[in-house]
């Protein structure tokens, strides 16, 4: 018969040879015993797959930092270039602001600034294009609000409904990105005739 006082015999007996009491871990009935050839096998299983599971947390990490890295590369200008395409408008708006008749009739020095001008714009699209922006003009093709922003319909019965027919600002994209859509002017298309079986 087993003493229901024996933990605390064990302790006074631990204090009074000061060594202290080490309780076992518990063992499972069902678990192998330590230092078997099934323990080992299961500790060694176990290993194998927590060194798995770290070497994919690895290349997930490994992956998604090379992803990372790539995107900053590509869209990490984005602030900067939002910020140049006020530049590219206004130069674009200056020579826009010229009639081309007044650009034919203009004296030597006033079309050499406008060149100047056309040149300016020019070098500084092909510096955002060397960055990775660059400038789209949907003129002509279906509307895409993704890419595009309507601003107003224009009656064109020459079109398709929904086509861009005026560009009001042209758009960028940066990498595969929407910088800025394209603020544009969509035809509204002729009346549609009234379908045949509607006829009395």
């Amino acid at each position: 018969m087993t003493d229901p006082n024996q933990p605390a015999n064990d302790a006074a007996k631990a204090g009074e040879t000061g060594e202290p009491v080490v309780s076992k871990p518990y063992i499972m009935p069902d678990d192998p015993e330590e230092g078997s050839l099934e323990a080992l096998t299961k500790e060694v299983a176990e290993t194998r797959d927590k060194m798995l599971r770290t070497l994919a947390e690895m290349e997930n990490l490994r992956q998604r930092t090379r992803r990372e890295v790539a995107d900053s590369k590509i869209y990490g200008i984005t602030g900067f270039a939002r910020d140049i395409l006020d530049i590219a408008d206004n130069l674009q708006r200056a020579l826009d602001a010229i009639p081309p008749e007044a650009k034919a009739a203009a004296d030597p020095g006033i079309k050499a600034f406008i060149e100047g001008v056309e040149l300016t714009e020019r070098s500084l699209l092909n510096t955002l294009e060397k960055n990775g922006v660059r400038k789209f003009d949907p003129s002509g093709e279906k509307f895409d609000p993704n890419f595009q922003q309507a601003m107003y319909e224009v009656p064109d019965e020459s079109v398709a409904p929904g086509t861009v027919v005026q560009v009001v600002q042209a758009g960028f994209m940066i990498g595969d990105r929407i910088l800025r859509p394209a603020l544009v002017g969509i035809a509204k298309g002729g009346t549609k005739a009234p379908p045949a079986d509607a006829a009395i």
